[in-house]
């Protein structure tokens, strides 16, 4: 008989891994809280040709987007005066995927529309274990967020959590991204901002993180950051941030 040249060990049921792929939050009246559901978030960029202009794209992408019922914001980018970034969103990544080619691929635009790649971004929301409400967390704060008529500009930029943070306990892990957090969160209850945060591990094409922050008013000069979240141990901005007004 001839000897295989490669074998794999055999595994019973018992000895193979449990795989979870739930999202967790805070235990909630002394019962945990579980979902499966989640948004995928997509941001494309386009440059548009001088002629129709982004006025008439954008007038194009939206109606193409209420045909295909894909929920998004389109964006004029503050960078670049001749492109638009669309961001999409779906909780069933298959649709997102059919719905964005429809509208993106349709004989309604113009021929020499262009997609800028450097910027593509794709992204879920997720849970870090701690959320009061789990469901409003994964599912209908971010809306609020990306679809609230007040907030004029957004922010969107990828980000990369470095080694030295993921080799930390969880415990300390823990403690500052609950910091964190609480930064985010004083930015919100001041109503200065609000920010969408997207896991995008095998997702995103340089396997980003990225995060959107929308404001009433322009970009902020002045942040404050985490100093231990946001050291160079720990996580590390990447190129193309986007920043646009609805």
């Amino acid at each position: 008989m001839p000897t295989p040249l490669m074998s794999s060990p055999s595994h019973t049921n018992s000895e193979s891994p449990k795989i979870d792929v739930l999202e967790h939050g805070a235990p909630r009246d002394g019962k945990p809280q579980v979902s499966s559901r989640r948004l995928f978030v997509q941001l494309v960029a386009l440059e548009c040709p001088r002629t129709p202009g982004i006025g008439a794209v954008a007038r194009t992408l939206n109606a193409l987007m209420g045909d295909f019922a894909l929920s998004g914001v389109i964006y004029a980018d503050f960078h670049d005066p001749l492109s638009l970034a669309l961001v999409v969103i779906e909780e069933d990544p298959s649709e997102l995927n059919a719905k964005l080619r429809n509208v993106i691929g349709s004989n309604s635009l113009p021929d020499t529309i262009g997609v800028r790649h450097d910027y593509a971004m794709l992204g879920r929301t997720y849970s870090s274990g701690f959320e009061a409400d789990l469901e409003d967390w994964l599912i209908e704060r971010p809306q609020r967020a990306l679809f609230d008529p007040a907030n004029q500009f957004a922010v969107w930029y990828p980000l990369r959590r470095l080694g030295g943070f993921e080799r930390l306990e969880p415990s300390e892990k823990g403690t500052i991204l609950r910091e964190h957090g609480g930064i985010g969160r004083a930015y919100g209850e001041q109503n200065l901002a609000h920010d969408i945060r997207l896991a995008c591990h095998g997702l995103d094409p340089n396997d980003n993180d990225f995060e959107q922050r929308d404001s009433k008013d322009p970009p902020f000069a002045k942040s404050r950051r985490n100093p231990r979240l946001n050291s160079p141990s720990h996580t590390q901005t990447m190129p193309g941030c986007q920043i646009g007004q609805p």
